[in-house]
């Protein structure tokens, strides 16, 4: 279950114990007649988390109620009302939706929507890294919300694992948005140069001067990006200073295992000059889409997430994600350790060998760990050193406690003049070796800095148009250059040649600029489409190959197996290459060719009906009739008539003769032993009277010679 929360930690035990009895009194309250509070869910140095209930809505809400110490600043009330207005008006499904906020009595509160799942941080957890085609989903998933966000002026100032939530069906959501400015008004702290962020992804600006805008969310978002890769933030070290010292002077390293167009996102959102990065997160989700399409990535579904176990209310350094931020939606169980807080950090001015003042990072009292992305704290300018002297920057260490006595001053010694003038001497050596080491340093100095300015910062592009693909990609690489590939058809180029490359050959660029080489396809070839597929399918294919289609009626052919209108082949056949924008032909069924009606007659009923059936029509058998043509049990005609095409109902009925009997013999004459086998030979059945020996003469017959009778009709003989 998901839970608001949201608030930084805090470490005093004067502090904690006040905000225990505080929690204590709002548990089981009803703020404005309408919110119940339930448990504590997580608690910090400027607000507390409840679960609640809407009991107007009777639904589940998550209620945040801000410390007193804020909410009795009139000058924070009334900004927390207008950014908490500003955010419930941002619609988006990936932004945390703010459902109220109001003031009762002594307590600033707002009510959130409350979420099933867990957060990236937990996903990151559970798996180490993602791989490219899932961390550029969450990454558009989170850049849509945010873009949304710039578009209504508002600027998120917090953009880190813990504030992505995953809810249920993988549905990806961003919380704490526009209410950081809430309370970095001036008036709410003492210092109105405090500026807010997790010291992991603080852009330089933020650092320096304590200024965002849209790119420094685009900043935090190409951090995002990093850790999602590489299972950890660009910049991590001891403590927060030796972090956002980082920030502001290294750029973020090159993400190694990842195409070049991936790793290209990460290096321009954190550039560290803001001019440099996409103007916003609308632009910058533009860029990761353009990326994905050209390597041919698909969106892929964002797993369910399991939340870490939470740590008991009332645990010393429980966190959320920042109390600085006004922040919106979070998770529960909710493991407190795992998820940063928003940093409140005094900026500096940034130099060479300068400093940066920021607070440390927030971890358990009992647990300290390195500073990363976990956890931040407010922290006095007074109290900020430098990372490499332990002192204050531009202090020295005097006398006082703990430090060594200064020694008191002896009457100075009377010198000869042998000795003054030796020190003159000695004195004047060392000056002469000093200025002859100055300028020799400056010398070498301004040398290289000339060298680096115009040539060795620089590279031009090599014309590598005509090679093949892996020499060409070498010897931009040897020239300090990376390379992007995407390829192309040609008509001219043979296949694995580039084509161009952009920029073009000769362009100077600075060295480690991306350059695109394209590579040649060779001429396109007709694609291969199925056998009945739709026409619209076809053309789809055709397009996609850089050709164009077209129907052509006389071009159509007949098909046994494909159906009427669907495809067949195309012209010319798949597979042939062709130009550029060559034509080609989508040939369609015109269904089954009409066949005549086979002639079947004189022939037997099983005969006729398998040669109908073999020339695709449906025999069906018709009424018998008497013919004088044909014997009876064959068939006498067709109807349709043999030789008739048919192209609609392919139903023929079968006409079968009528039997006609069997032919009597002529057996007058014969004897009676060859007269019965002629008359049993033909079907018939035979009785002699008076005289039944085979020698007798058969000399009167019962029906006449010549005439038809049914088969196994009885003839009588008379025999003499």
């Amino acid at each position: 279950m998901l839970a608001a929360h949201g608030i930084g930690r805090f470490h005093p035990t004067v502090r904690s114990t006040a905000v225990e009895r505080s929690a204590t009194n709002v548990i089981g309250g009803l703020l404005e007649q309408r919110y119940r509070v339930g448990a504590l869910v997580a608690r910090g140095g400027m607000s507390t988390v409840y679960r609640g209930v809407d009991t107007r809505l009777e639904r589940p809400v998550a209620i945040k109620v801000m410390d007193p110490q804020f909410s009795s600043d009139p000058q924070f009330v009334a900004r927390f009302e207008r950014e908490a207005r500003a955010a419930a008006g941002l619609h988006h499904p990936g932004v945390v939706a703010v459902h109220d906020q109001g003031v009762d009595e002594d307590r600033v509160y707002l009510v959130m929507e409350l979420v099933e799942g867990g957060t990236l941080r937990d996903l990151l957890n559970q798996r180490g890294k993602l791989d490219v085609p899932l961390a550029l989903t969450v990454l558009e998933r989170v850049l849509s919300p945010l873009a949304a966000a710039h578009r209504a002026d508002l600027v998120h100032r917090d953009v880190k694992p813990e504030n992505v939530l995953i809810g249920r069906g993988g549905a990806v959501k961003v919380a704490d948005f526009g209410l950081v400015r809430a309370v970095s008004t001036p008036g709410i702290t003492s210092d109105n140069t405090t500026i807010l962020g997790t010291v992991a992804y603080l852009s330089p600006e933020q650092v320096t001067n304590g200024s965002a805008d849209a790119r420094s969310d685009v900043y935090a978002a190409g951090v995002l990006l990093y850790e999602m890769l590489t299972g950890t933030p660009p910049f991590v070290g001891e403590n927060a200073i030796s972090v956002a010292y980082r920030h502001v002077n290294d750029e973020v390293p090159v993400v190694p295992d990842v195409p070049a167009e991936v790793a290209e996102l990460v290096r321009r959102a954190t550039r560290k000059e803001p001019f440099l990065r996409p103007a916003d997160a609308e632009a910058f989700l533009s860029e990761v889409e353009t990326a994905r399409a050209a390597l041919g990535i698909a969106a892929v579904d964002v797993p369910a997430v399991t939340p870490a176990a939470p740590t008991p209310p009332g645990s010393l350094g429980s966190s959320g994600s920042s109390g600085s931020s006004a922040e919106a939606t979070a998770i529960a169980p909710l493991n407190p350790a795992a998820e940063p807080a928003t940093v409140r950090v005094q900026p500096v001015g940034v130099g060479a060998g300068t400093a940066v003042a920021y607070a440390e990072p927030t971890v358990p009292v009992r647990r300290p760990e390195p500073a990363g992305p976990r956890g931040t704290m407010a922290m006095p300018r007074g109290l900020l050193t430098d990372p490499a002297t332990g002192t204050p920057p531009g202090g020295t260490r005097t006398g006082g406690p703990g430090g060594s006595r200064p020694r008191p001053k002896r009457p100075p010694r009377k010198k000869t003049p042998e000795q003054l003038q030796e020190e003159m001497r000695a004195r004047s050596k060392k000056q002469l070796i000093t200025w002859m080491s100055i300028v020799v340093v400056a010398a070498i100095v301004i040398g290289l800095t000339t060298w680096w300015l115009s040539i060795g910062k620089v590279a031009s592009v090599p014309n590598v148009v005509g090679k093949e693909q892996e020499v060409a990609t070498s010897i931009i690489e040897d020239a300090a250059l990376k390379t992007a590939v995407s390829t192309e058809n040609s008509n001219d180029v043979p296949n694995g040649q580039v084509l161009r490359t952009d920029p073009p050959a000769g362009t100077e660029l600075t060295r480690g600029d991306l350059v695109k080489v394209v590579v040649s396809r060779g001429k396109p070839v007709v694609p291969q489409v199925a056998a009945g597929s739709e026409t619209a399918v076809a053309e789809r294919e055709i397009a996609s190959a850089g050709l164009k289609s077209q129907l052509n009626p006389a071009d159509d052919a007949f098909s046994d197996r494909v159906p009427k209108g669907k495809v067949v082949t195309l012209k010319p056949a798949p597979g042939t290459p062709v130009d550029i924008g060559t034509t080609v032909t989508i040939v369609l069924s015109k269904g089954v060719e009409p066949k005549p009606v086979p002639n079947v007659k004189g022939k037997t009923k099983d005969e006729a009906f398998a040669e109908l059936s073999a020339a695709g029509f449906e025999p069906v058998e018709g009424p018998q009739e008497p013919s004088g043509e044909v014997e009876g049990g064959r068939v006498v005609r067709t109807n349709p008539a043999a030789g008739t095409t048919l192209t609609g109902d392919k139903r023929v009925t079968v006409i079968i003769a009528a039997d006609r009997g069997v032919l009597v013999p002529n057996v007058e004459g014969k004897k009676v032993k060859e007269a019965k086998e002629e008359l049993q030979k033909a079907g018939l059945e035979v009785e002699v009277q008076f005289n039944n020996r085979d020698r007798a003469t058969v000399v009167n017959q019962s029906v006449r010679g010549g005439e038809r009778v049914p088969k196994g009709t009885k003839i009588v003989l008379i025999a003499v």
